[in-house]
């Protein structure tokens, strides 16, 4: 229920925060399932929630077991179709729980449901695909081995920065494949190795290799031109979005920068907090409008001011 009633106010977010989202295969975002999303993690979150806004049916999504630790946190993700991975750094004693999660994953794939799953494991900001861990082999084998003709989609997601606000996205599906190619009856070493191999040739060709500093080979694979017509229509909206966002944004990226400005998770954390924090702006101007004019104008508030901050996310500077 939480997963839908939020999924309708991040359709509109997402053209704020995201200058340009570009999907290679839009026609994959309307798979009936059952359907294992096999994806890259360059940034934390946000690449759940991007991926989750845009497929049509409800997607469950895989995160580090440590994230439910608190009860009242635990009941939030489990309600936006978020389930707990452990891994053995966040204690032995968890391991098992991993098989409670597995065994859910393979109930959604039963009713057609669409799991998305990190390959890599761990979130890194960089460009570049890291080595894949088995917890995607498995639990395609698993579903497998149950009869489910599940089918895996290798993912690859790409940002144009991992700190800049108005980001270019670039996602990319690859080749889907399923249970032929493999002996999914045997869970050993070879055939997670086998599995993974495919699965890194596929992503391979959808994740974007770019060191760290080459601001040319950014620009050429991700920079969005505008002609010299839309700069200059945008311009004057731009201008007053930024000024009348900035007492929520220019606190908001301080704070997460002293909080979380050198970790990975510094760009989903300013996001969590937009989404979060924006309708209660929304609201404070709406009313202080009400109260200073009167009349119906202050409703034009819940329009007028996204279309201002998407104005300004389209002329903001990218690199």
């Amino acid at each position: 229920m939480l997963f839908s009633i939020l999924k309708i106010p991040s359709k509109f977010a997402l053209p704020i925060y995201c200058r340009n989202l570009i999907v290679n295969k839009k026609e994959i975002l309307y798979h009936p399932g059952p359907l294992l999303i096999a994806s890259n993690h360059p940034n934390s979150f946000l690449d759940a929630i991007i991926l989750a806004t845009i497929f049509k049916r409800p997607v469950y999504s895989l995160a580090r077991g440590d994230s439910f630790k608190n009860k009242f946190v635990s009941k939030i993700l489990y309600g936006i179709n978020i389930l707990p991975v452990y891994r053995l750094s966040e204690g032995a004693e968890n391991l098992n729980s991993n098989y409670d999660t597995f065994a859910k994953c393979r109930d959604i794939f039963r009713k057609n449901g669409i799991v998305l799953i990190f390959s890599e494991g761990l979130c890194v900001n960089e460009w570049k695909l890291r080595s894949l861990k088995k917890g995607t082999a498995r639990l395609a084998f698993s579903s497998w081995q149950e009869g489910i003709d599940v089918t895996v989609l290798p993912t690859g997601i790409n940002y144009h920065s991992f700190k800049k606000f108005g980001k270019n996205v670039q996602l990319k599906f690859g080749q889907s494949f399923g249970k032929e190619a493999f002996d999914y009856q045997n869970m050993d070493g070879n055939g997670i190795k086998h599995f993974n191999e495919k699965l890194k040739i596929e992503l391979t060709e959808l994740v974007e290799t770019i060191d760290h500093g080459d601001i040319e080979k950014l620009k050429s694979t991700f920079e969005v031109k505008h002609n010299l017509i839309k700069k200059k229509a945008l311009f004057l909206p731009a201008l007053i979005g930024k000024w009348i966002h900035a007492p929520l944004y220019i606190p908001l990226r301080n704070f997460t920068k002293k909080n979380a400005g050198k970790s990975d998770h510094f760009d989903s954390i300013l996001v969590g907090l937009l989404f979060l924090l924006y309708p209660i702006y929304l609201t404070t101007i709406a009313a202080a409008l009400y109260l200073w004019l009167g009349s119906w104008y202050w409703l034009l508030t819940f329009v007028t001011l996204p279309l201002l901050a998407w104005s300004y996310t389209q002329l903001r500077k990218q690199f």
